[in-house]
């Protein structure tokens, strides 16, 4: 009897389509926004969960419908990331000149 267990497989892979985790893709969104706008380490944030949805998605785990705004929003937290890391760079190497500055004196 194939033609029962054809309908009730049909029916399976139709509910396991349907039942995929929800996108986060305003979250990750708005942690891109902030991270690049008020601070740096959001953007860390906002890079690693985009890194992963991005990745749920491609598989078809994940809601594809939000893919946009987690791209932008993993994309902002690499730039704030990245701004982020130039800035610590750069206090850094001030006050180092400050110090070698004054122990000079």
């Amino acid at each position: 009897m194939p033609g029962e267990f054809d309908s009730a497989e049909d029916d399976y892979d139709d509910t396991y389509q349907g039942a995929r985790e929800p996108h986060r893709g305003v979250l990750i969104l708005v942690l891109g926004i902030l991270g690049l706008m008020v601070c740096g380490i959001i953007g860390i944030f906002a890079w690693t969960l985009g890194k992963r949805d991005l990745e749920l998605m491609r598989r078809g785990v994940m809601d594809k419908e939000g893919e946009a705004m987690t791209r932008v929003g993993y994309i902002l937290g690499i730039v704030a990331t990245i701004l982020m890391a130039i800035g610590v760079v750069i206090s850094v190497l001030y006050f180092v000149l400050i110090f070698v500055l004054i122990a000079r004196k």
